[in-house]
């Protein structure tokens, strides 16, 4: 099975994808902006543009994903905005299609708490130092939100007032998933928080 976690930037998806892998038996987590990254590389500067917007990106996300899935042992998790109709239609229409079982979940908050959100992130050392700037993604809030509250975008978690625990007992729960490990302390997930941050940091 393949679960996909949607959402506007700030929601917590990347945190809420390895959470829940960790507290499953295997599985894997495949995300997508790789494969975007690998292309704007093999791209002169000039034509690095979103790469959603890139037909090659789409086409090698549904290839790659099918294939990750079955050879998958486990749920295989995926994090990923996806806030266009179409694309959304031509990616997990395409890998529903290709016999792929997927359940999407986006996880909802409002502009306000994503601004919040990506605040602190921007305000945290790695953020600061390290991390691509917010400002983008700040500017991509209203847009995100206003999309992805339509009934395409469903199975939708609201955030705003959930721990990142209960977002992963949410979806484990509706996908039938058995979570064996229990939850971390509050000290342990920070580290771990912090570890998946360095782990996806963009140069």
């Amino acid at each position: 099975m393949l679960i996909w976690i949607n959402g506007a930037f700030g929601a917590g998806k990347t945190q809420t994808a390895y959470e829940l892998h960790r507290r499953l038996d295997g599985g894997y987590v495949s995300d997508p902006e790789f494969l975007g990254f690998g292309v704007h590389k093999m791209l002169p500067a000039g034509a690095r543009q979103d790469f959603q917007d890139l037909p090659q990106w789409r086409s090698g996300v549904i290839t790659t994903l099918a294939q990750a899935e079955a050879a998958c042992a486990g749920q295989l998790i995926v994090p990923m905005s996806i806030v266009r109709d179409d694309y959304f239609d031509e990616i997990v229409g395409g890998l529903r299609s290709s016999g792929v079982q997927l359940r999407h979940y986006t996880l909802n908050a409002t502009a306000a708490t994503l601004e919040r959100r990506l605040r602190l992130r921007s305000r945290h050392l790695i953020g600061r130092v390290l991390r691509r700037d917010e400002t983008w993604a700040t500017q991509q809030i209203d847009r995100c939100v206003n999309a992805l509250a339509a009934d395409r975008y469903a199975t939708h978690i609201p955030t705003d007032d959930l721990t990142p625990d209960e977002v992963v007992e949410l979806i484990a729960a509706d996908a039938d998933l058995e979570l064996i490990r229990p939850r971390l302390s509050a000290a342990r997930y920070q580290l771990r928080r912090l570890e998946i941050g360095i782990r996806h940091i963009r140069f």
